[in-house]
């Protein structure tokens, strides 16, 4: 059995990670400043950016909407408890959109 919170730490988070170093990328931020304000290391960056780490699932509209909003929040130096919230809600999205998916509630 595998409780919502262990998915989360192995499938979500690692997704949300990859997602927000790419973007942070695209931006212009250098991967070794990317790396640093989401505390991981440069290679796990280089990783997140080569598609060889961090999911590649099909995102909804929804959560690309967050994604972008928090690499905003962390450009414009927002407070870790707001870009806390921000990455609560990705990860409810991920886990509402893998139950939409397998068609299985992984709460029970």
């Amino acid at each position: 059995m595998i409780f919502p919170c262990e998915k989360a730490v192995w499938y979500y988070l690692p997704q949300i990670r990859a997602d927000l170093a790419k973007e942070l990328v695209k931006t212009g931020m250098t991967q070794s400043r990317a790396a640093k304000l989401l505390g991981v290391t440069p290679a796990a960056v280089s990783q997140y950016l080569h598609k060889k780490r961090g999911g590649q699932n099909i995102k909804s509209r929804d959560y690309r909407h967050e994604i972008k909003n928090a690499v905003e929040k962390i450009c414009s130096g927002a407070a870790e408890s707001e870009l806390h919230s921000i990455v609560c809600r990705c990860c409810s999205i991920l886990k509402k959109d893998d139950v939409e998916v397998s068609g299985a509630c992984t709460d029970k």
